[in-house]
């Protein structure tokens, strides 16, 4: 049974540094794409940042790229997702989503994924 569960959502002032964690289990991590994904009340579900499963390519939104990195550890089955610099437009509910097609991630596509965690709330307020 796949799951995937989030952790690491705070309330920081902008500027300042989070790292989200997605624990795994279930499944092979290096054999699955996986991706960051966030979400605010009333809007779609936007990609963050993902990482391919076939060679470790990493891709990120425009708005993130310079200020996260994503990152997995398979002896441990987590990815991560180190945000710095917050900015309060960073302010969403974060998810860890899994794609159990090997190969490369995206995060246009969020019907790419098939199993999901819960989230994890990050806020960012002075």
């Amino acid at each position: 049974q796949v799951q995937l569960v989030e952790s690491g959502g705070d309330s920081v002032q902008p500027g300042g540094s989070l790292t989200l964690s997605c624990a795994t289990s279930g499944f092979t991590l290096a054999h699955y794409p996986m991706g960051w994904f966030r979400q605010v009340p009333g809007k779609e579900r936007e990609g963050v940042a993902c990482i391919s499963a076939s060679d470790g390519s990493t891709h990120y939104a425009a708005s993130v790229q310079g200020r996260f990195t994503i990152s997995r550890d398979t002896g441990e089955s987590t990815v991560s997702l180190h945000m710095n610099d917050l900015k309060p437009e960073d302010t969403a509910t974060y998810f860890c989503a899994a794609d159990r097609q090997w190969g490369f991630c995206t995060i246009v596509f969020a019907s790419e994924y098939d199993y999901w965690g819960q989230g994890t709330q990050v806020t960012v307020s002075p």
